[in-house]
């Protein structure tokens, strides 16, 4: 059975956190066995494939891709201008930057407020809580209603995506809900006996939000339009339709649902992604940790309890206790795709793409207009996958444009990831020292798991392999890592960057040791890998990979920032959600730095003699997370995620003052940041 933690403890938590955020966000994941105990093969255990497939890693380093305005570009991860040499400061080009990343960095700090760079200016664009639908009443903490909440800004926003709007200095902001912290919501709240109105409201603030913003035009500031047409509110009551392969299944029917093709509800959406075609994807992450009584083997791969739950839902709704609908724990984890132009539309949940605990989920379109998502699978050792759509996408807003481009996600062939290094074992030794060759770098391949309605998984169906993604990865050896969370190709190169955000069971005892991937034990840091493949034949199955940044400290030996002068980086720590800006540099923030300094939002030049620069633009109130960036060309917008949320915090005993100051209740909000004078940011 599991225990609580001590909310007076103050020792942190795994990659930093607080012990109250572990478990309200994940439900204590770290804490618990790590659900995969497959033996697959590690990148070590397979050296001797690795240097007989050299001459395969190396063709596959210079590949085809796809710019954005769909020409081609040869791309090579080992072009030696692509990167500086280790230690040799450029010598070219402007002395303050990458272009984009022209801003003096933000030191480290642990003050409560958003910090950003000289020059620059922020506002809050909304808060938990704010009506964003008619009728919505303004937020009085101490009068709280499920009802009021359904019209309200949700709560822990995360994802972020704004889409043009055919209306002057309007977009239409869309922002995930990832989960609700009963504590710092309710005053008294008591965890063993949580009453209705409390999980009704708890239920209310998960899920999505869009909302109208429009902007001020002589700075970046963003205000919402209230009560617009277009705004909406999912949370778990709200219905979804299940789409796909195992739309159906037997293994999603409830007493409820017999059809298995309704599901009332979307759980823990972490970060997403948006589509070419203008609709956005939402990743249910930790949905295991609001299901009680768990008790099957596939319940237990999938980190599922066997007790009560943290926030005792099964207490006022049958399906989140498994001994009375065991299948309902099978209808999430999925990647819910919403658009947000047709206020009518049933969001789906698209089984095509796999069930895991999914942080993110970007597409992109290959040569001939198909759409490729990339998808981590948050948890210590766990996967990374593709899907690769069958259908092409139709230009256009016509409605029958719009009709197909939203089956996009149905049909096509689901993949994971297998990894070998290129360096002898004894040169990987779990501290972090680059092997000889000067990089972590190596050659993979795409594993097929399932196409439409067959399984390529010896044993497994493909409703099995859809619904219990994470056995079939284990069935065919894909490569554990340490914690796959947001993936994102780049709209420039079509090179894919995977943010391995730490994993200090790494080298454990009983546990797999150090690989080239993951090349440090007890690795509470992280790193970022890029990955290059043949993008006119995306179905294929081979690519490139290399680490393209070891985080941590500078002055560690251990950390490595794709070959730039280490004395001219900012210190980083715990890569979690990655975007790209307009000019090709990949943003990154930050969730659980262990350096020291609250967490915070980087840019890094991913091209050219800066390649591997690395500065800080901002950093979050005390006990927050970076979430959600989105990087246009004058304004940054940052999901300011569990402000306050740290060991003994409550409602009447704030940890934070943010958003609104002394005596006002800490409320998660979405921040914009501008220069002062109107120009770009970081040019």
């Amino acid at each position: 059975m599991r225990k609580l933690l001590p909310l007076l403890n103050t020792k942190p938590h795994a990659g930093g956190r607080s012990a109250l955020t572990c478990r309200y966000r994940c439900g204590d994941a770290c804490f618990h066995e790590v659900p995969n105990t497959s033996d697959n093969e590690y990148v070590g255990d397979v050296i001797a494939s690795a240097l007989s497939r050299r001459s395969m890693m190396r063709a596959a380093a210079v590949v085809t891709v796809a710019a954005a305005a769909g020409t081609g570009a040869v791309i090579g991860l080992d072009d030696q201008a692509s990167a500086a040499p280790a230690g040799t400061p450029g010598t070219g080009g402007r002395p303050d930057g990458a272009r984009g990343l022209r801003f003096a960095p933000v030191a480290p700090n642990k003050d409560d407020k958003v910090t950003v760079p000289a020059g620059h200016s922020q506002s809050v664009v909304i808060r938990w809580g704010e009506p964003i639908l008619r009728g919505a009443p303004a937020f009085d903490p101490d009068r709280q209603t499920a009802k009021a909440q359904a019209g309200q800004f949700g709560y822990n926003n995360d994802f972020l995506s704004l889409l043009p709007l055919d209306e002057r200095n309007r977009q239409i902001l869309v922002a995930n809900h990832e989960y609700t912290d009963e504590i710092l919501m309710f005053r008294g709240y008591d965890p063993a006996n949580p009453t209705r109105e409390q999980v009704e409201i708890a239920w209310a603030a998960h899920g999505l939000s869009v909302v109208v913003v429009e902007g001020e035009r002589t700075s970046g500031r963003l205000t919402p339009v209230t009560r617009h047409h277009l705004n909406r509110r999912l949370h778990t009551t709200s219905e979804f339709k299940v789409t796909g392969p195992a739309a159906g299944s037997t293994l999603l029917k409830t007493s409820v649902d017999p059809s298995g093709t309704k599901v009332l509800g979307t759980l823990n959406n972490c970060a997403g992604g948006t589509t070419p075609w203008g609709t956005t994807l939402h990743g249910e992450e930790n949905f295991n940790q609001y299901f009680a009584n768990g008790s099957s083997d596939t319940d237990k791969r999938y980190g599922v309890g066997t007790a009560a739950t943290e926030r005792k839902w099964e207490r006022f709704d049958k399906r989140f206790d498994l001994k009375q609908e065991p299948n309902e724990v099978h209808r999430f984890g999925w990647v819910v795709e919403l658009d947000p132009y047709d206020p009518d539309f049933t969001p789906r949940k698209r089984t095509a793409l796999g069930r895991f605990k999914h942080e993110a989920a970007q597409p992109r379109l290959t040569a001939d207009g198909r759409p490729v998502v990339y998808m981590g699978d948050d948890e210590r050792f766990d996967y990374f996958y593709k899907f690769v759509s069958s259908k092409r996408m139709k230009k256009g807003n016509s409605r029958a444009a719009r009709e197909h481009n939203r089956t996009l996600l149905d049909e096509g062939t689901l993949y994971v990831a297998k990894l070998t290094g290129d360096s002898p074992a004894s040169q990987i030794d779990g501290t972090g020292k680059l092997p000889v060759d000067g990089e972590f770098d190596g050659s993979g391949q795409w594993i097929p798991l399932a196409t439409g309605n067959t399984s390529h998984v010896e044993g497994m169906t493909a409703d099995e392999v859809y619904i219990f993604t994470r056995l079939a990865g284990d069935k065919v050896g894909a490569t554990k890592m340490d914690r796959p969370e947001d993936v994102e190709p780049s709209p420039r190169t079509g090179r894919v960057y995977v943010a391995l955000t730490n994993n200090t069971d790494r080298g454990k005892a009983g546990k797999a040791g150090a690989d080239e991937a993951n090349p440090r034990n007890a690795n509470k840091h992280g790193q970022i890998l890029e990955l290059a493949e043949n993008w006119d034949d995306p179905a294929g199955d081979g690519f490139a990979w290399r680490l393209f940044l070891v985080a941590g400290d500078p002055e560690d030996p251990a950390t490595y920032f794709a070959g730039f002068p280490k004395n001219k980086v900012s210190p980083i720590s715990c890569p979690d959600n990655v975007a790209f800006d307009p000019h090709g540099n990949l943003w990154i923030s930050t969730d659980g730095n262990q350096l020291g300094s609250h967490d915070g939002l980087f840019g890094v030049a991913t091209q050219g003699e800066r390649r591997g620069e690395l500065k800080q633009f901002l950093t979050v109130p005390i006990g927050a997370e970076t979430c959600g960036p989105l990087i246009q060309d004058r304004r940054v917008l940052v999901a300011v995620q569990h402000p306050g949320e740290v060991d003994g915090a409550s409602v009447e005993k704030p940890a934070s003052a943010w958003p609104d100051g002394p005596g006002t209740i800490v409320r998660p909000s979405v921040v914009a940041v501008w220069r002062k004078d109107g120009g770009d940011i970081g040019v």
